[in-house]
């Protein structure tokens, strides 16, 4: 297949492109060409998609199918669909399962109520709008491609080379060793995606002209936090021991949710991770072992400067205080 990504170096197209050349494809890149060291010897159309001068760079070229994996607002999907629409015969919209309405539904899947943003025209990605902002994305791409999309609606996705550390959080901070904050309480629902599964997942329901929209996350209820922190004591063999802090406690020390002490979904949302994958699983999505992802995590970490600014997790001293907060309480 000759395959256009839009994107295709940094963390899931990065493994979107590795999923496809292992199976023989021909790939062109389009992205601004700031790490043009990721895969030197591919095809790249250098452009901003935000530009409409360089979009016009893709006319006058046919793709089996199109990848896009960076589309955040509307009007990026719009206006590259204009131009490549008539010469492409599949395309795949990379999304999220933060277009459900409510999270606090558990087992949710694809016929799920969806987000609506009050205001259609903003283009300011934050966490409020980002759900919403997806939906018209996909909305989109069956107005310009009706029956020719595969939207492939991604959980927390984690693995190797992941920029946002909120998985990776977790491995490192196990591997140290001694004694680790945790949250509330070990059969705490974990749900995430390995980049590798929904990489080799893509790329077959490409190559099967498979469309439609699928939830990619692991089984509902599979993992629970204390599955994952044992697994990460386990793979790294550190002394790491476990305090669980009740989540009003970790409220009222000031710890954020998500990031600060990742993967943490306080109350009731945390049916957010539990999303039905049932859809996917019948249409052949295999989930890599636990072990296997921290491991492999925690092999590319050891490949990262060790001044690396951690994008998520509290720091060492902001651990300490809460535990010892936790501790001393009364």
């Amino acid at each position: 297949m000759n395959i256009l990504v839009i994107g295709g170096t940094r963390f899931v197209g990065r493994h979107l492109v590795e999923a496809a050349l292992a199976k023989g494809h021909t790939l062109t890149l389009f992205n601004r060409g700031s790490h043009t060291e990721v895969f030197p010897g591919i095809s790249l159309i250098q452009g901003d998609r935000n530009k409409p001068e360089d979009l016009a760079k893709l006319q006058g070229q046919s793709w089996d199918a199109v990848i896009d994996t960076c589309a955040y607002i509307p009007r990026q999907v719009r206006e590259l669909l204009e131009r490549i629409a008539s010469s492409t015969k599949h395309y795949t919209l990379i999304s999220t399962i933060s277009v459900y309405a409510n999270q606090t539904l558990a087992l949710q899947d694809e016929r799920a109520e969806l987000a609506r943003l009050a205001d259609e025209s903003i283009e300011e990605v934050t966490g409020e709008s980002y759900g919403g902002l997806k939906v018209l994305c996909e909305q989109v791409a069956e107005e310009f491609m009706p029956g020719r999309n595969l939207i492939p609606r991604l959980g927390l996705v984690v693995g190797p080379f992941d920029p946002t550390d909120r998985f990776s959080y977790w491995p490192n901070r196990v591997a140290q060793g001694g004694e680790v904050l945790a949250p509330d309480r070990p059969e705490k629902p974990v749900q995430f995606i390995d980049v590798r599964d929904l990489s080799e997942w893509t790329v077959s329901s490409m190559e099967a002209d498979r469309t439609g929209i699928y939830n990619l996350v692991t089984n509902p209820d599979q993992f629970h936090f204390g599955d994952l922190l044992e697994t990460c004591k386990e793979v790294s063999q550190s002394n790491a021991r476990f305090t669980w802090v009740n989540e009003a406690f970790l409220e009222a020390q000031e710890v954020a949710p998500w990031m600060g002490l990742p993967i943490w979904i306080p109350g009731e949302e945390e049916n957010f991770l539990r999303i039905s994958n049932q859809k996917a699983i019948s249409a052949g999505l295999r989930i890599h072992s636990l072990k296997d992802t921290v491991k492999d995590t925690l092999v590319w970490l050891k490949s990262r400067a060790s001044d690396h600014e951690w994008k998520a997790g509290i720091s060492a001293e902001k651990e300490q205080e809460v535990l010892k907060n936790w501790h001393q309480r009364k």
